[in-house]
């Protein structure tokens, strides 16, 4: 099929909350936080890339993760770049991202048990509109109070380094063997391309776009697949509509429209724009 309606997956969290965003029923306020939607497709398959929605009301672990080398030496399929779409932020909301200078592994591993790794963070206001791109060994953690869609290749291997005193398992050998823990250097976008497209990112896992209204011409090679993510507004590609709050793959060569009001991800691996 050249276009397919993803299935969502609602995943609780403790630190997710009961208001998500628009195309999202709330949670019951006695049912336990959503802190996470994933668009998954139908049948036991395993993409190379995972879209997923996160409303965070607390912070998340400081964590890092495995690039694809790293992977692959643990019998892992992949490593794990993402990045970070914001929709909305509250206004004292953060992400931290890579350390405020270069830091050595013993000192990382001492940070991490007595707490103090939190203060060697390099911490980023975020509000609506902003982009960031977190490369595999980048330790990061986000803050709460942000909605935002990640992009990511498909691994849920997380090594956590701190847990906010937390219960959790803490993954200290493994995450600080893959952690580079120097400061972030953000990826520079090629921006815009004409009136309709801002690429965000172009590799090197993958290439991000963001889309206004209107027609959308899509060439894939063989074997590659979009992902069709809308913000706000709908669309339509080979007979599949798709609209906010909901997420469709797309093969070969189709024409997305999108409405008028359309503000809309478009992903799709690769190290540049296709």
């Amino acid at each position: 099929m050249p276009a397919t309606l993803l299935h969502t997956h609602r995943v609780e969290k403790p630190w997710g909350r009961h208001d998500l965003w628009p195309g999202f029923p709330d949670p019951a306020k006695d049912a336990p936080p959503v802190g996470e939607v994933w668009f998954q497709e139908p049948g036991d398959t395993t993409p190379d890339l995972l879209i997923k929605y996160l409303f965070t009301g607390e912070k998340l672990s400081v964590q890092v993760h495995p690039d694809d080398d790293q992977a692959h030496a643990r019998g892992l399929p992949r490593g794990k770049d993402e990045c970070w779409t914001i929709l909305a932020a509250t206004p004292d909301a953060k992400i931290a991202v890579g350390t405020k200078q270069p830091v050595e592994r013993d000192a990382l591993r001492k940070a991490a048990e007595d707490g103090s790794i939190e203060d060697l963070l390099d911490w980023h206001p975020v509000k609506a509109g902003d982009f960031m791109y977190c490369a595999s060994g980048t330790i990061h953690a986000i803050g709460g109070g942000i909605t935002c869609i990640e992009v990511q290749q498909n691994s849920e291997t997380t090594y956590r380094l701190y847990d906010y005193g937390s219960d959790r398992e803490l993954h200290l050998d493994d995450g600080i063997a893959v952690a580079n823990p120097v400061p972030y250097v953000p990826i520079v976008s090629p921006g815009r391309v004409d009136a309709e497209r801002t690429v965000l990112v172009e590799g090197p896992k993958f290439v991000l776009e963001r889309w206004t209204g209107g027609s959308h011409a899509v060439s894939l090679p063989e074997g590659n697949t979009g992902w069709i993510v809308p913000i706000k507004g709908s669309g339509e590609v080979a007979g599949v509509s798709v609209k906010a709050g909901e997420c469709a793959t797309v093969t070969g060569r189709e024409t997305v429209s999108a409405s008028d009001d359309a503000d809309m991800l478009f992903a799709y691996l690769g190290t540049k724009r296709i």
